[in-house]
C-alpha cells in the first residue's frame, strides 16, 4: 500500500513559481471541466496571499495519478516564514527545489535546501522559468551545485535529477534546448525519484501534527503524517506533547484531492490526514493510542529574532472602528495565533494591556497585524527591536545576508548607505544585464527602516532580500531617523488652510477633514527635531485683501502610511495605532509639556 504513495514538499525563494507549479499539476490530473473553473494561483487562497502575490502559510493537497496518490505540500518562499517550511518537511520523503532559470539560487534556496539536508530528504531540481528573457539555466545549474557543496554535500547528495520548466507554459524539458515535453514527466519524475514513505501498518498508531487550521464547523483541524498504524473516524486516541495529554474521540478524517477536501472514514501509515476532536492540541504532538503512545521528537524551529509590543490602544480615537479593544480580546487572540504559528512567540509584560511579541522578521509580524486588523482589532504597536542575546559572555545580535541587485547607477548610494550601517560587503559582481549583484551581512538593527529609503534611492527598480545569518557582536549605534515628525497639538478636523502652510515644511500623511488629536503625528519634517503645528488653523475672516492672498489652497497629495512604512518609520517614543480602518503614528506622551518633562528626565 505505501508504495503507491508519495510526499513531497515544493521549496523555493520567493516568485520562483512554486505556486503556479503546484496549478500545472492540480491542472495536469483534472478533469478538463474542473481544469476551466480553476484559478491562477489556486493555492494561494489567503485573501493577504491573493492581495500580495505571495505565499504565507504552508498547505497540502493531494493528487492521484495512474493508481499512485502524491501529496504535495506548497511552501512560504519568503525568509520570515521560514517556521513554516521547517514543520511540514517532517512530512515529506522528497522535495522539489525550483530555481529561477535568470535569478539562480537566492538566499531563501539556501536556507530551505540546507533544512532538507538536515533531514536527508531526496532533492529533484526543478530551473524554472526557461522561458523567460535572460534564462541563463545551464549556468544556474552550475550555481546549484556550487551552493549544494557549500552546504557540504556528500557525492551521494550531488547526484540528483535535473528537469528543466516553465511552470507558467505548462511544460517541461530534460534539456534547455531540447524538445518541449508534458507536465506528465515532471510527475513521473517524481514517482521514480522519491522513495515510498517508511511506514508499518501492523505496528500501533502514531501521527505527528505539523499544521493547525480552524474550522467553524469543526472546531481546530490538526494536520500531520501517519508515521505508523491506521487511524479510524470516532476511535478514541491520545495525544501527547511534553506534559500535556489528553485523550480524545475523532469526530472528523479528511482527506485531499486536488483542491477540494473530503471526508474519510479511515487513513493509513505513511499518508497525510487531517483531524478534529480536540482543541488543545498543539504543532509537534503525537498521536497514539491511549496510555501506549510512542512519542516523537517535538518539531525544532530556529529563534525568533525581531519583537514588538501588542497595546492596547488607548488613543483618544480609541473604539470607534473596531470590535475586539479589551486586553482580554487581545490576549487570547495572540495565543491563538502562537498555537498554530510555531515560529511566533508570545510573552507577558509588566503591563496587563501589553505583550511582547516575536518573530522572524518586520513581514511576519506584519501579517499577523493584517489579519487582526480585518478581524476588526485595534491595537498598538511599539517600535520593531531586535532580539539580544549573550554568548559566550558577549551580548550578540542577530546578522543577516542581503542579496541586492540594482541598476549600476544607483550602487554607489546603496553601498554607501549600507556601510553606514555596519554592512560587510561580502561579494560584488556585475550581472550580464547591467545591473549589480552586492552581498552584504549587516546587523537585522542596520535593516529595520532601510528597505522603504532602498526603494527611495533605487526609483523603486532596485530588489532587496535577506535572510538570517547568525548571532555576533554588536555592532556600533544605528540612528533610527534621521528626520523628525510633524506633531498635532489640537484636537479635531484638520483644516487645508492649516496643512498648506505647513506642507512647507516637510511631507504629510493626512488630509483636510482627516480627525486629528493632541500628540498624533501627521508628517515628516524637514529637519532633525519634532515641529509641534496646529492643523486646525482657520483663514481670519477679515475685509483686509492683499495680493495673492486669496488664491486657491494647492495641498501636495499626503504620503500613505501603510502598515510596513509605519513600522520604518517610527522612532523608540511613537507608537502604531492600528484599527480596521486606520493606521496612525502618534507619539507615547501625547502633550508637549509631558514630552518636555520627560526629555528633561532623561538628560539628567
Amino acid at each position: 500500500m505505501n508504495d503507491k504513495i508519495r510526499n513531497i514538499a515544493i521549496i523555493a525563494h520567493v516568485d520562483h513559481g512554486k505556486t503556479t507549479l503546484v496549478d500545472r499539476i492540480l491542472q495536469l490530473v483534472s478533469t478538463q471541466r474542473d481544469s476551466q473553473k480553476m484559478e491562477e494561483r489556486a493555492m494561494d487562497s489567503n485573501a493577504i496571499e491573493k492581495e500580495r502575490g505571495i505565499t504565507i502559510l504552508a498547505k497540502n493537497t493531494a493528487v492521484f495519478y495512474n493508481d499512485y496518490k502524491i501529496n504535495i505540500v506548497d511552501t512560504p518562499g519568503h525568509a520570515d516564514f521560514g517556521g513554516e517550511v521547517e514543520r511540514v518537511l517532517n512530512m515529506v520523503d522528497g522535495v522539489l527545489l525550483l530555481v529561477d532559470a535568470f535569478e539562480g539560487p537566492m538566499p531563501q534556496t539556501k536556507y530551505v535546501l540546507r533544512k532538507a539536508m538536515m533531514r536527508k530528504l531526496k532533492p529533484i531540481i526543478v530551473v524554472n522559468k526557461i522561458d523567460r528573457e535572460g534564462a541563463r539555466p545551464k549556468e544556474v545549474l552550475e550555481e546549484v551545485y556550487d551552493l549544494f557543496i557549500d552546504l557540504g554535500a556528500s557525492e551521494e547528495d550531488l547526484d540528483f535529477p535535473v528537469i528543466y520548466a516553465s511552470s507558467k507554459q505548462g511544460y517541461v524539458k530534460n534539456d534547455p534546448n531540447g524538445e518541449v515535453l508534458p507536465m506528465s514527466v515532471l510527475v513521473d519524475l517524481i514517482i521514480k525519484e522519491i522513495k515510498e514513505p517508511e511506514a508499518s501498518l501492523d505496528e500501533p498508531l502514531q501521527i505527528q501534527i505539523s499544521t493547525l487550521d480552524y474550522d467553524s464547523y469543526v472546531g481546530l483541524v490538526s494536520t500531520g503524517r501517519v508515521h505508523k498504524g491506521s487511524v479510524k473516524v470516532n476511535q478514541t486516541v491520545e495525544f501527547v506533547y511534553g506534559n500535556l495529554k489528553e485523550s480524545f474521540k475523532i469526530t472528523k478524517l479528511i482527506g485531499y484531492n486536488g483542491l477540494k477536501k473530503i471526508d474519510i472514514q479511515e487513513a493509513f501509515a505513511g499518508d497525510i490526514v487531517s483531524l478534529s476532536g480536540t482543541n488543545n492540541i498543539k504543532v509537534g504532538a503525537t498521536i497514539g493510542l491511549p496510555e501506549s503512545v510512542d512519542t516523537l521528537p517535538l518539531i525544532k524551529v530556529d529563534e525568533p529574532t525581531i519583537s514588538m509590543n501588542f497595546m492596547v490602544n488607548d488613543s483618544p480615537l480609541a473604539g470607534k472602528e473596531g470590535k475586539y479593544l479589551t486586553s482580554r480580546h487581545l490576549r487570547d487572540r495572540l495565543y491563538k495565533e502562537a498555537l498554530s504559528n510555531v515560529a511566533l512567540k508570545v510573552e507577558e509584560t509588566e503591563s496587563t494591556e501589553a505583550y511582547k511579541i516575536s518573530g522572524r522578521g518586520e513581514l511576519h509580524l506584519a501579517i499577523l497585524i493584517e489579519t487582526m486588523r480585518r478581524e476588526g482589532y485595534e491595537l498598538q504597536l511599539s517600535r520593531p527591536e531586535v532580539i539580544f542575546k549573550e554568548i559566550d559572555g558577549i551580548k550578540s545580535e542577530p546578522y543577516e545576508e542581503v542579496h541586492i541587485e540594482v541598476p549600476d547607477e544607483y550602487s554607489g548610494v546603496v553601498i554607501e548607505k549600507l556601510n553606514q550601517r555596519y554592512g560587510i560587503l561580502k561579494n560584488l559582481e556585475n550581472l550580464p544585464s547591467g545591473a549589480v549583484r552586492v552581498i552584504y551581512r549587516i546587523p537585522s538593527r542596520g535593516l529595520l527602516g532601510y528597505r522603504g529609503q532602498f526603494l527611495t534611492d533605487t526609483k523603486g527598480e532596485g530588489v532587496l532580500y535577506s535572510i538570517f545569518d547568525g548571532y555576533d557582536k554588536i555592532a556600533g549605534t544605528i540612528k533610527a531617523r534621521r528626520n523628525g515628525a510633524i506633531v498635532s497639538q489640537e484636537a479635531g478636523k484638520a483644516v487645508a488652510f492649516a496643512l498648506f502652510n505647513i506642507q512647507e515644511r516637510g511631507s504629510l500623511f493626512i488630509k483636510p477633514n482627516d480627525p486629528i488629536y493632541e500628540g498624533m503625528v501627521i508628517g515628516i519634517y524637514s529637519k532633525q527635531s519634532d515641529l509641534v503645528v496646529n492643523p486646525m488653523k482657520k483663514k481670519q475672516l477679515t475685509n483686509m485683501r492683499a495680493s495673492g492672498s486669496d488664491e486657491a489652497v494647492r495641498l501636495v497629495p499626503p504620503i500613505e502610511m501603510t502598515l510596513e512604512k509605519a513600522m520604518e518609520f517610527i522612532d523608540d517614543d511613537e507608537l502604531i495605532e492600528i484599527t480596521p480602518l486606520s493606521i496612525r503614528v502618534r507619539k507615547k506622551l501625547l502633550t508637549f509639556e509631558e514630552r518636555k518633562r520627560h526629555n528633561k528626565q532623561q538628560e539628567q
